[in-house]
């Protein structure tokens, strides 16, 4: 408090007001105590009497305080005191099952997955899908040699893919590169057994290859009807992405039904879908929201030129592949597959300008075979194909294209150039031959180089030369 003495201001911290025996003196530059200070009537007496001279009387004024800023330090000290108080509620409650302070917790129980039979009338969620077919789908890797390295040691190669079990004796379906030239081929299914399997046959025009493995009581896969499919349906892959994330599922929807793609140079008539497809996913089944296999999952485009391409998978229509691949379990190839029967070679318009042609594209005929459904269709050395029925050709993969639409025994109408004219052919379709099983006749003259043809040349150019050279003198 303050006591008043004459308009001087003197401070004390007793409370009655009364000054206290000793005195800090403020003129000092130390702390420590001093004798009684005498008062100032005292020091008016001395002054008057002469034994002192004046001093001078410096008038202490009251120091205001800032009252707003002490209360606004007062309200946050309270907050802060408050809040510490409230924090510590907050965990003595939740610590002691207190109900000032909840926090929710669910109780639900964990999800379990049905292992449900797939019957094709009941959709089922990505989870039961999966659950109802992981164990027909299996894990695929190979080993093969590729070529000699200088030393003339063969070069070991290695590769994964997938592949589903068809039947409960051990048929199982897959890609054909995925089998492709390999020397082993190992199973592993979700279980974690493992068995050797046997290549039973296949075929590269349709990318398909079935492999056997000794075993009983496998869970085959139900089979759907590709042809149902529609643009927005959603669909799930299940296989062995990168070789090492085995038994993975993605999902997606069709972007595409009957999409017409070339993969190296083969034409494939396929599913479309954004799901993620890897390599390593080749083989493997495509499964719809029922859980039946609509499709065989084969290809991705992750590059076009110098742009890079996310969500293109593509997948097999399992309608289009199913006749031959019960074909391949019996006989080891397909018997049915159409064959012409023919060397062909695409035509170009530097040949058609060299040569005297006046057509600039189509498939020349560098020779027909004996006996074969070409030579019996009256088709010779020097005739260029332009249709099949009526698909426009250009090109020998457009003639590949478009055998796929039929079957051995099916018959068409050529349309042929010969001689500077145009004519109709009218063709039964040849069947494969058993011994040649392995050879495609649709390979174009470029990967023929080391095969005979009907009339005995090794390179259908030498065979295309000396026709023109014979015919032209060139």
């Amino acid at each position: 408090m303050y006591n008043d003495e004459q308009n001087l201001y003197h401070y004390t911290y007793r409370k009655d007001g009364s000054e206290p025996g000793q005195r800090y003196d403020a003129r000092s530059n130390s702390g420590s105590e001093s004798q009684p200070h005498p008062s100032v009537d005292e020091q008016l007496h001395q002054y008057e009497s002469g034994r002192q001279e004046q001093p001078p009387i410096q008038e202490m004024k009251p120091v205001k305080k800032n009252r707003v800023g002490l209360k606004i330090a007062a309200l946050a000290l309270v907050c802060a005191l408050l809040g510490g108080a409230v924090g510590g509620g907050v965990v003595w409650a939740v610590g002691n099952g207190g109900s000032a302070t909840e926090v929710n917790i669910s109780s639900r129980p964990a999800t379990a997955v049905a292992v449900k039979t797939v019957d094709g009338k009941t959709a089922m969620s990505d989870a039961e899908v999966y659950a109802a077919n992981v164990n027909s789908v299996v894990s695929i890797n190979t080993t093969g040699t590729s070529g000699y390295n200088f030393f003339g040691q063969p070069v070991q190669t290695a590769s994964a893919g997938s592949g589903f079990v068809l039947t409960k004796d051990g048929f199982i379906v897959t890609n054909y590169h995925v089998v492709k030239n390999a020397d082993t081929v190992k199973v592993t299914m979700y279980n974690g057994d493992e068995y050797d399997a046997k290549y039973v046959g296949g075929d590269e025009d349709y990318d398909i290859a079935v492999i056997k493995v000794e075993a009983t009581d496998l869970q085959p896969v139900t089979l759907g009807n590709s042809e149902n499919l529609n643009v927005g349906d959603h669909v799930l892959a299940v296989g062995n992405p990168l070789g090492e994330l085995t038994f993975s599922m993605s999902g997606g929807m069709v972007s595409c039904v009957n999409r017409a793609i070339n993969v190296d140079g083969t034409p494939f008539n396929m599913i479309q879908t954004d799901a993620s497809i890897n390599p390593g996913n080749s083989g493997g089944p495509m499964f719809n929201q029922y859980g039946e296999v609509v499709g065989i999952v084969s290809a991705k485009y992750s590059s076009t030129g110098n742009e890079s391409v996310e969500g293109l998978g593509f997948a097999i229509p399992i309608n289009d592949v199913i006749a031959m691949i019960q074909d391949i379990m019996t006989n080891g190839y397909i018997t049915n597959k159409p064959y012409l029967g023919i060397t062909p070679m695409s035509m170009t318009e530097q040949m058609a300008a060299q040569y005297r042609y006046s057509v600039t594209s189509g498939v020349f005929v560098c020779s027909t075979e004996e006996g074969s459904a070409a030579e019996k269709a009256g088709l010779k050395l020097g005739d260029v194909i332009t249709k099949v029925d009526d698909t426009e050709i250009k090109t020998v993969e457009d003639l590949n294209a478009a055998k796929k639409k039929y079957s051995a025994g099916d018959t068409s109408t050529l349309t042929v150039y010969r001689d500077g004219q145009t004519i109709t052919v009218e063709i039964t379709w040849g069947a494969v031959p058993a011994d040649q099983q392995t050879q495609q006749d649709s390979q174009s003259a470029q990967n023929n180089n080391n095969s005979q043809d009907g009339n005995g040349y090794s390179d259908p150019f030498d065979m295309f030369n000396r026709f023109f050279g014979n015919r032209y003198g060139n």
